[in-house]
């Protein structure tokens, strides 16, 4: 079952991180942190995860673990990551629609061989996708797509980073159920939009996935900033529900957490650091220093 995490994240950085590991050793990486001030104080962080991977990385460094070591809690999209079962209840309570039209109907006529060829291919049974409303057929397979590939959101650096703050208050942005309600309320025509990338995220070639990963592996924002303005984030409903409306509203929560005196590790997707429309940006536009220090 579809875990967690924004789509977008998935099949741009989780779903293709390909040509990470390729040793034994974990390869070191340093994905992008900032530091958040106020002028009375006041302290945050902001780290870039990355949801799946296909082998542990050696992630942290003596800036994340300081930033780590000075926060009071750990702040994440979803609290519960580790707690797969919670989360496939939260999907399965959304998940299907009875009478639907089947998957190949909610298509363009030609999309459907992809679909066909892709089903076989995984050995998945179209009917399950059947049942499932545009949006979970999405998700579905670009979780099948994510294990073809050998990702799995177990490597994941938030649930690395949950692991590593074991001790201290967790809090969340937005919890399963809202996030996967995000998707729940698009438009039809948007999910069948969904559906359309994540049959376009099959045919992305190992290049682009292994570009993809060494980008998060070394906080390039350019990037992955430019990766925000391609395939489902292109379409600007998609990219407002997704992404900048996300942002705003987390932009908020952390604004209202310094203004009480929190000290939080935000451990967020990677894209939503990148850009004008990002939450480093937003941070830094209600009046905090924002700087990157990694």
């Amino acid at each position: 079952m579809f875990n967690r995490g924004l789509f977008a994240h998935i099949l741009a950085l989780g779903l293709l991180a390909l040509g990470l590991l390729s040793c034994a050793r974990p390869q070191p990486v340093t994905p992008a942190l900032w530091e958040v001030q106020g002028p009375q104080g006041q302290k945050a962080w902001l780290f870039g995860t990355i949801h799946a991977l296909p082998d542990p990385v050696a992630w942290r460094s003596p800036k994340v673990d300081a930033a780590m070591a000075a926060s009071d809690r750990l702040v994440m999209e979803i609290a519960a990551i580790g707690n797969g079962a919670a989360i496939a209840a939260e999907f399965a309570r959304l998940d299907a629609t009875p009478g639907l039209p089947p998957l190949t109907e909610r298509l363009p006529p030609a999309d459907r061989p992809r679909l066909a060829a892709l089903l076989q291919r995984e050995g998945v049974d179209g009917s399950r996708l059947d049942r499932s409303e545009s949006w979970a057929a999405a998700l579905i397979l670009a979780q099948v797509l994510q294990a073809r590939h050998g990702s799995d959101s177990a490597n994941g650096i938030d649930r690395a980073v949950a692991r590593a703050m074991q001790g201290k208050p967790v809090a969340e942005l937005e919890g399963a159920r809202r996030q996967l309600a995000l998707f729940d309320a698009l438009p039809e025509e948007d999910q069948r939009q969904l559906l359309g990338f994540a049959l376009a995220g099959a045919d992305e070639s190992e290049n682009d996935a292994a570009r993809l990963a060494a980008a998060w592996a070394k906080g390039d924002l350019a990037v992955l900033e430019a990766e925000t303005r391609r395939g489902m984030l292109g379409d600007p409903e998609l990219r407002e529900a997704l992404l900048s409306g996300r942002n705003r509203d987390w932009a908020g929560q952390v604004d209202a957490m310094l203004r009480r005196g929190a000290r939080p590790f935000i451990a967020v997707g990677a894209m939503h650091l990148a850009g004008a429309e990002s939450l480093p940006a937003l941070l830094a536009a209600r009046g905090w220093t924002v700087k990157r220090v990694q």
